[in-house]
């Protein structure tokens, strides 16, 4: 009975390990800016009244991100979709858009 407990705790340490080292890869900027287009329009240049996102510097998008994600900016949308954005995908979006001209 020892030995069977022994081995079914070591097996799930086993497993466990396996699952908790393995990390999903980040998309690509490209495909994470496809959730921003359908608002803030192809490559973030917008034509209506959302703001256009291309050429914005980097530190400002990750700022106005992260105030959506934690709350501390109220917006429509932006609050739910951010919350849904790790902060390594908000560096990565940051970027992506402040290169967009």
């Amino acid at each position: 009975m020892r030995k069977q407990l022994s081995t079914a705790v070591l097996g799930l340490a086993l497993i466990t390990g396996a699952v908790s080292g393995a990390r999903a890869e980040m998309p690509s900027p490209v495909v994470l800016a496809n959730t921003c287009f359908s608002c803030h329009w192809t490559d973030g240049h917008s034509a209506g009244a959302m703001p256009s996102l291309n050429g914005k510097p980097a530190a400002y998008i990750s700022t106005m991100l992260t105030a959506y994600r934690s709350d501390a900016k109220k917006g429509t949308v932006m609050n739910r979709i951010a919350k849904g954005v790790s902060q390594d995908e908000i560096k990565a979006l940051s970027q992506y858009f402040a290169a967009k001209k």
